[in-house]
């Protein structure tokens, strides 16, 4: 499989960390991560979460990054190359394949959501959560599921907004909009922790998020745990191969898979302790995850605080630049395929691409009002089925694949160039983790989260 164009190198060794958190924080980190941890065990989930990434996360983020690295190209043709190389089945290639869709099929419905996060930072910036309570907010979220005009507009801003970055080139969009929206989101961040010290609830919040509480913890728990630290750092999707190929040569593989995704822990523990500091100073609400802590309970906590205004405002700006870091990461897998492969300029590919998800997204606005009652695939909504196929099958599946295929298709001479600036101890730890660890436990996550649906199907 030939390529027409070439890849570039990022000229800053910090591009592709701020770039790979960026892919890496999203709205889990906010919305789910801090509540799984509250409600199984504290500090010991946390512990038990850590031991996960070692053991699943960082030796497969270190695979994907190598792969990219390794054949300088997008995750479909770096996949073909190192395969050839290799002297391997070229289906094999279904790594690189399955990944660039699946994020394209993870970016229809994520930016319908991360379109949102704009609808409630307009709300904020006006005012309009003052005065909010539990009944009054969960109005104002369902209307907003209910107008489907209202969310088309957010979904094809936040999608124009991505095509806008990748249009833009590798350095001059890519990389250079990772490195003004990550620290941004950072300094947020730490206003928002300032700022539930001084009028939070800081220390119940802390008690939630850390107590050691062994005794909470338990098979749930350590599926939740191994899910999460294999979701949470974009695997199985093509990004961070993507990204890996703009990698310089002389940058530590491991060094660099640490601090990411130590990164990526810190900031859902430090939004955890924010958040969860500001909901319990308001009477009447208490902890959640998913939308409802994002878009009913937190609007509630914000229109009833003092600076609730500014608090509210600062917050859905973080969510939209953790969204947005994602969205261009969903997209970059496919928009470097057919620019590297086929020539087409980046203006294009994004626009081509950008068109499909924006399209398919539709189908997750109905999902929430016209066609709420109408299932698509095993009794689900477009919109569940999407995201369902997308992360319960195919990012597991090729976190699985990619696991095998470097662990045992690559041979030491296609893996050694590129580990060079390793230590000892991470040469001899990491492929044996890899062969024997990883693709156990993300199998493990596989099984789990399609055997609900297995077993309606055969029940039925």
């Amino acid at each position: 499989m030939k390529r027409l164009k070439q890849h570039v190198i990022w000229g800053q060794r910090g591009s592709f960390i701020l770039a790979a958190t960026g892919s890496a924080v999203g709205l889990g980190n906010i919305w789910k991560f801090p509540y799984i941890t509250g409600e199984n065990g504290g500090g010991a989930f946390v512990l038990m979460y850590l031991c996960c990434i070692l053991l699943i996360g960082m030796p497969i983020m270190m695979a994907e990054i190598l792969m990219g690295r390794r054949a300088r190209a997008n995750p479909i043709l770096a996949t073909a190359e190192l395969c050839e190389a290799a002297k391997v089945s070229k289906g094999w290639t279904v790594i690189g394949w399955m990944g660039a869709l699946a994020g394209l099929v993870i970016l229809s419905f994520y930016t319908v959501i991360a379109g949102w996060t704009l609808e409630y930072l307009s709300g904020a910036l006006q005012g309009r959560f003052d005065g909010l309570t539990g009944e009054s907010s969960q109005a104002l979220f369902d209307g907003l599921l209910a107008n489907t005009d209202q969310m088309l507009q957010w979904h094809t801003l936040f999608t124009a907004m991505t095509v806008v970055i990748l249009a833009l080139g590798v350095s001059r969009g890519l990389e250079s909009s990772v490195r003004f929206m990550m620290p941004m989101l950072f300094v947020l961040l730490l206003v928002l922790l300032g700022y539930a010290m001084m009028e939070g609830e800081f220390v119940t919040s802390l008690r939630f998020m850390f107590s050691f509480n062994p005794q909470d913890l338990s098979w749930e728990a350590a599926l939740t745990a191994m899910g999460h630290s294999f979701f949470t750092l974009s695997l199985g999707m093509g990004a961070i191969m993507a990204y890996g190929a703009y990698m310089p040569s002389n940058q530590s593989v491991g060094q660099t898979v640490l601090l990411v995704a130590l990164l990526d822990t810190l900031v859902a523990l430090v939004a955890g302790v924010a958040i969860f500091a500001f909901v319990f100073a308001t009477p009447g609400i208490s902890a959640g995850s998913g939308p409802g802590l994002m878009f009913v309970t937190l609007p509630v906590a914000f229109g009833n605080m003092s600076a609730g205004l500014v608090i509210g405002s600062v917050f859905f700006v973080m969510v939209m630049l953790a969204a947005w870091t994602s969205t261009i990461s969903l997209l970059e897998p496919g928009v470097a395929y057919l620019n590297e492969r086929f020539g087409l300029h980046r203006v294009l590919a994004s626009l081509l691409l950008g068109m499909i998800a924006w399209t398919m997204g539709l189908g997750s606005i109905w999902s929430f009002n016209d066609w709420a009652e109408k299932p698509f695939l095993w009794g689900k909504t477009w919109f569940d089925s999407m995201n369902f196929i997308a992360t319960n099958i195919m990012l597991p599946l090729g976190g699985v694949l990619i696991a095998l295929f470097v662990g045992w298709k690559l041979r030491d001479e296609h893996l050694l160039h590129e580990l060079k600036y390793e230590s000892s101890w991470l040469l001899r730890w990491w492929r044996p983790v890899l062969r024997y660890i990883s693709p156990v436990a993300v199998l493990i996550v596989l099984i789990n989260g399609i055997f609900p649906v297995l077993r309606g199907v055969f029940v039925e």
